[in-house]
């Protein structure tokens, strides 16, 4: 070749080297674009792999980044307390007596009345426990009870006293220590819901009384029956039972 024919070669290949679209990229690997096909597809293979590992290395970034915004939050820890009886459930009255207790809250002898006087006053307000009331009054029993703190009253409705024979009825309302012991053997010290009921309990004449069931099916004494259960005054629980208890002589 002449010695003009290397000189446009070689300003040729330096105007192909400044204005090829790939230009940077044949300085990079070090090939001209004028030397052939071969070098060429170097360049592009080596474009292929280097977009290749650009692109998963932002994947992977892109990844973690969308692990640590998505992620969800961890549950809360939650701890699970042992029930309990609510106050509201400790003030329910049951039985099938109840249906007898005034529904008007203005009656002295409704739930809602008795539950504002102490025990000796609510009671004479209501109207299954006059005769009871009675044999309190006789036996000089009224202040003791409605001043005492926090009892549990087993109240024996009038059918209760009305199963006594009247003579030994009439026997027992004359001796007042008897009818205090009688009336006395009634009471148990604080006042006892339907969940702590169950069980024996020492009363204020001295002996033991036992209570047996649960829910709302309580036995007095193996012989008592309560049948309006969880009467609330302003200083005691009232179970009103349908038989007089009798302390052992």
């Amino acid at each position: 070749m002449s010695a003009a024919g290397r000189a446009m070669a070689i300003r040729r290949k330096e105007i192909l080297d400044r204005t090829h679209p790939l230009s940077e990229l044949f300085r990079i690997v070090g090939v001209s674009p004028d030397d052939g096909g071969k070098n060429q597809m170097r360049v592009i293979k080596f474009t292929a792999v280097t977009a290749t590992a650009l692109f998963s290395i932002s994947l992977a970034a892109c990844g973690g980044d969308a692990d640590d915004s998505t992620a969800a939050p961890a549950a809360p820890t939650m701890t699970t307390a042992a029930a309990s009886p609510s106050p509201m459930m400790n003030m329910v009255n049951f039985g099938p007596g109840c249906a007898a207790v005034p529904t008007d809250p203005a009656n002295k002898g409704s739930f809602e009345s008795m539950a504002q006087v102490p025990v000796a006053t609510a009671a004479s307000g209501n109207p299954l426990l006059s005769t009871l009331v009675s044999a309190v009054k006789q036996a000089g029993l009224v202040d003791s009870l409605n001043t005492a703190d926090g009892i549990t009253v087993f109240a024996p409705t009038n059918d209760a006293f009305g199963r006594i024979p009247e003579a030994d009825l009439k026997k027992v309302l004359a001796d007042k220590k008897t009818l205090s012991s009688i009336l006395t053997f009634h009471v148990v010290p604080g006042k006892l819901t339907p969940a702590d009921l169950a069980g024996t309990h020492k009363t204020l004449q001295g002996g033991e009384v036992t209570v047996s069931g649960s829910g709302q099916q309580f036995k007095v004494a193996d012989s008592a029956s309560v049948i309006c259960g969880n009467v609330q005054t302003a200083n005691a629980n009232v179970y009103i039972i349908d038989t007089v208890l009798m302390p052992q002589s």
